[in-house]
């Protein structure tokens, strides 16, 4: 699932078509893919004839503003990637393939096309007379995002001192943090030489600032390379995203550490695969 880097990379290449691409009609291929009231049908009305604006990002939410041509607002277009959703932005016109969900087109020939091959994706509209999170009840669920001043030591501390659940379990809650998944708890833990099975209560102070410095530090160095791929993930043009390559633990259970050499382990916490080394973590 694409996690915060490769949200926030498909957000800059959105970003991009800032007040230049009009969208002159929009096609559903798929409805399950409208995840907001009235489906479909009101998802194209509403959105046909509008111009996409600023882009912003909550977690793993993107959020478009549309605007008319007299820069009036229309409300907004929020996705959710999940699994395997992906945008790409087309110059010419070719046949969409089985897995393109929603097409938004231009006149001139351009279109901004979602493929999903899960079909986990979602797709709300919100009008301009409501706020994003009345419409889409999960933004109202996250916690703070981690480039934010509210997401610090003292934050964490607060929030798990009663909890028992592992921290590699604790930054998979995306009420604990906005936008971290499988990939960058491991990296991150491992940054920080904190074991994935520690109890998030009995972490120390020290510890916590590890964290915290540790997850900003990762995330700004994959946002740089343009997210993770090792599936499915692409950005609006087709690249793949680089961090992979580097990974320190994550999916390289039996390897050698890169900084010890000792091997690196893998088990599941929480239902998911999680990867560590026992040396550099403890």
């Amino acid at each position: 699932m694409p996690e915060l880097p490769e949200v926030e990379t498909v957000r800059k290449g959105l970003e991009k078509l800032n007040n230049n691409f009009h969208i002159e009609r929009v096609e559903v291929l798929k409805e399950r893919s409208i995840a907001s009231i009235g489906g479909s049908e009101n998802f194209v009305n509403k959105i046909n004839n509008s111009y996409l604006g600023n882009w912003e990002r909550r977690g793993k939410y993107l959020i478009g503003s549309l605007h008319t041509k007299e820069k009036n607002s229309k409300g907004f277009l929020v996705v959710h990637l999940r699994m395997t959703g992906q945008f790409k932005l087309l110059e010419k016109k070719i046949l969409p393939c089985k897995h393109t969900r929603v097409r938004f087109l231009e006149k001139g020939g351009k279109e901004l096309r979602f493929i999903d091959i899960r079909n986990f994706g979602q797709m709300w509209y919100v009008p301009s007379a409501k706020s994003v999170p009345e419409i889409v009840s999960g933004i109202k669920r996250l916690g703070p995002e981690p480039f934010s001043t509210n997401f610090n030591s003292g934050y964490l501390k607060e929030y798990l001192k009663k909890k028992t659940r592992s921290i590699k379990s604790a930054l998979l809650d995306q009420e604990t943090v906005a936008g971290v998944g499988n990939i960058y708890a491991d990296e991150t833990l491992f940054d920080a030489g904190i074991d994935p099975r520690t109890e998030s209560r009995n972490l120390k102070s020290d510890e916590l600032k590890k964290l915290c410095s540790s997850l900003v530090k990762i995330l700004k160095i994959s946002i740089g390379e343009g997210g993770t791929t090792f599936s499915d993930f692409r950005d609006l043009e087709g690249i793949n995203g680089n961090y992979g390559g580097q990974a320190w633990v994550y999916r390289r259970a039996g390897k050698n550490c890169r900084k010890c050499g000792e091997t690196i382990l893998r088990e599941k916490i929480c239902g998911r695969s999680t990867h560590w080394c026992p040396n550099c973590q403890k």
